[in-house]
């Protein structure tokens, strides 16, 4: 796997070297010194995976990951040595198509393996993702849920999906009905930082999910660890460690599946932009319990891999841009939305 690194700072470059330099099926492409020179690398020799700085002379990490994304797009991971000063770019990132986000290994860490671990599970996660392929569940006849006055918006996404989590949940009304549980792909270290930043865009309030709550009315509660958030029979909502072979921490299939399974009121499902095909599976399941589906069209995506599984699945009723998404939730939240929907 080839990787590109674009970093200014010496000492980070050299920290990176060092984390690479144990995993023998890594080689480094070549090395930018600032956002510019990334995007120039990067579009003479598109490597497998980018290490993203944010904090650059030039051009910073934002900016060259949008360019990189237009022009010739590959797997980023925004690699950072201060997270919570950078969490608003992060995000910013992420909403160009940035995968995920990891703290800078660190030379002082005596122990180079155990520095350079949280790296290379992002970047093992990336190969897998790039390379892997995902089960496709057989077809099941679609059955009825009772409908009831419950009601609940799931919503998956990853790269691209801060910004589209923004655009979409901001277009809703601060008296949305329904409870909203998201799942995005960000590390457990970002979450908090996530949830407080929609936060600030969004009528509805924003916060993360806590281990053991039921679903909220008019709530969006955000997925905050690394384990995987799952409904269980009695509606509330746990953390836990199981699936272990999920490619990524929290997983949107686990949840969406958790929906189907036990949700005994009304939902729906939206899967948004990202990498991968985490969530395709799950949407499907919802959609076989006769919920309304909806995934996120190719033109406004910022990165076509999860929605586009959805779609080869048969997994959403629906494919909107993500302008429309909001409007559609609304136009049907009398209840529509949530119950049995023609086949």
């Amino acid at each position: 796997m080839k990787i590109g690194i674009v970093n200014d700072s010496p000492a980070a470059v050299a920290a990176l070297r060092r984390a690479l330099a144990q995993d023998a099926s890594l080689t480094l492409a070549w090395v930018a010194a600032d956002g510019a020179e990334g995007v120039s690398r990067a579009a003479r020799d598109t490597p497998d995976l980018i290490l993203m700085d944010l904090l650059m002379p030039v051009m910073d990490g934002v900016e060259a990951t949008r360019r990189i994304m237009a022009a010739t797009p590959c797997p980023i991971v925004v690699v950072t040595t201060d997270v919570e000063r950078n969490t608003r770019l992060v995000f910013d990132a992420m909403g160009h198509g940035a995968i995920d986000a990891v703290d800078t290994p660190t030379l002082v860490e005596p122990d180079a393996q155990r520095a350079a671990a949280p790296l290379l599970r992002k970047i093992r996660t990336v190969a897998s993702l790039v390379g892997g392929q995902s089960r496709q569940p057989a077809a099941a006849p679609e059955t009825p849920r009772r409908s009831t006055t419950q009601r609940l918006v799931a919503i998956g996404a990853s790269a691209g999906g801060p910004a589209a989590l923004a655009t979409l949940l901001g277009a809703l009304p601060a008296e949305f009905p329904a409870a909203i549980v998201v799942v995005q792909h960000v590390d457990e270290a970002f979450a908090a930082g996530m949830a407080a930043w929609l936060d600030e865009q969004c009528r509805l309030p924003v916060r993360l999910a806590l281990d053991g709550e039921a679903p909220r009315p008019g709530t969006v509660l955000l997925a905050g660890t690394n384990d995987h958030l799952r409904l269980t029979g009695a509606t509330q909502m746990v953390y836990t460690e199981q699936p272990k072979d999920c490619l990524y921490r929290p997983s949107i299939d686990v949840f969406f599946d958790s929906v189907a399974t036990h949700w005994a009121g009304d939902a729906t499902g939206v899967l948004l932009t990202g990498m991968g095909r985490d969530g395709a599976i799950g949407l499907k399941a919802m959609r076989e319990r006769g919920f309304l589906t909806i995934a996120q069209d190719q033109a406004s995506s910022a990165v076509y891999g999860m929605p586009k599984a959805a779609a080869a699945l048969g997994a959403a009723r629906e494919i909107l841009p993500l302008e429309r998404i909001a409007a559609r939730l609304q136009s049907v939240g009398g209840g529509a939305m949530f119950g049995k929907q023609p086949g």
